[in-house]
């Protein structure tokens, strides 16, 4: 035998799969597992920690384990920008060496990168809005202040 024969061949992942597992799912890290990261344990480890914290709480939007989200939330937006508008020739010398096949993306990055300006721009508008508020009220900053 050959050592060609041996060799096992690379799964060809998909930069549109990325880009929207990273918008629906990237506080979860899911991306990060499609692409074949060594650390993506500790990304969903520390998303599913905090979930559970929440639980602690008596009002589960404003608590500091439900407000610390909005850093795996926001990495997971800034991580499907990246993949949807880096070139096909970045996203395969990257995630694809020796899989054979070449990127040929269309719209479905594009689109995904849209819906992730407006989606992760609103959610992390919103998010830095709640801390901001738990951070003043916590500090007695809101004291006094009628609503």
């Amino acid at each position: 035998m050959t050592q060609s024969t041996l060799a096992v061949p690379v799964r060809h992942r998909s930069k549109t799969a990325a880009a929207w597992l990273a918008f629906l799912l990237g506080v979860f890290g899911v991306h990060a597992w499609y692409v074949g990261r060594t650390w993506a344990w500790l990304w969903t480890s520390f998303t599913v920690l905090m979930l559970v914290l929440v639980q602690f709480y008596p009002v589960w939007w404003d608590n500091p384990p439900f407000l610390v989200l909005i850093v795996p939330c926001g990495a997971g937006f800034i991580e499907a920008l990246i993949f949807a508008l880096k070139p096909d020739e970045w996203f395969d010398k990257k995630y694809n060496t020796g899989s054979g096949r070449t990127t040929r993306t269309g719209w479905g990055p594009v689109i995904a990168a849209i819906a992730t300006t407006f989606v992760g721009g609103t959610v992390l508008m919103f998010g830095l809005a709640l801390i901001v508020m738990h951070v003043y009220t916590a500090m007695g900053w809101l004291d006094g202040y009628v609503y």
